[in-house]
Formats: structure tokens, C-alpha cells, sequence
């Protein structure tokens, strides 16, 4: 079983506007093919979800609706985001840009599970 799935412009959609009425805590990773960040940060974020059973992980390819950086506030991937579903108002957080980021991956696992473990609560 892949422990990251891809998720679609009109699933991330239904997320983001409060259709998913079961309550769920879902971390999407915002990436571009182009990004050499995104696409060396993949492996480090599939570890995270394998040690998180109890949260969906989802990849969003912003090409597939560019937008969604406008709708959710950010600027350039990749961007991680935490939201939990299951109220007419999903709560959504971004995760914020790291103090020094990795020159290969952006991000560090450790950051990543700080974030996941702040905002899980």
C-alpha cells in the first residue's frame, strides 16, 4: 500500500470546501514536476506518512489547478498543509517556510513531524 496518494483537483476541492463530512486529519504535500526540491523531498515525506496511520497523506500537483496557491495563501512549493475535515469549516494550516531550509529537500523530516505532531492536536 503507498502510504502518499495523489489526489485530484476536484477530491483536494471537495477538502478545501467542507464536502468531506467524515472526520479526517489529511497532510497534502503542494509540489510542481518541476521543483528539483519537491522531487527530492518525496522519499522523506512517504517515511513521514508511514509512521502516521492514522493520517491521509495526500501529493497535489498545483499544475492541476494552479490557483490553489491563491485560495490557500501560499507562495511556491513545496508547501505542506494539515487539514482536518469533518466540520462545514475544515481547519487548514500551512506549514511555515523553514529558518534554513535543506539544500536538497526544502524541508527536514524532523520539521515536517514538529509540524504534524503541533498541529494534530
Amino acid at each position: 500500500m503507498m502510504a502518499v496518494k495523489r489526489i485530484s483537483k476536484r477530491a483536494l476541492q471537495k477538502i478545501l470546501s467542507g464536502d468531506v463530512k467524515e472526520s479526517a486529519t489529511c497532510v497534502i504535500k503542494f509540489y510542481s514536476n518541476g521543483c528539483h526540491y519537491c522531487r527530492k523531498l518525496k522519499d522523506i515525506f512517504e517515511e513521514v506518512a508511514e509512521e502516521h496511520e492514522d493520517i491521509v497523506f495526500f501529493a497535489f500537483n498545483i499544475a492541476d489547478y494552479p490557483s490553489v496557491q491563491k485560495v490557500l495563501d501560499f507562495n511556491g512549493v513545496p508547501t505542506i498543509s494539515l487539514i482536518r475535515t469533518g466540520t462545514t469549516t475544515p481547519r487548514i494550516r500551512l506549514m511555515g517556510e523553514p529558518e534554513r531550509p535543506d539544500k536538497k529537500t526544502w524541508y527536514r523530516q524532523g520539521e515536517i513531524q514538529r509540524f504534524i505532531e503541533k498541529e494534530n492536536r
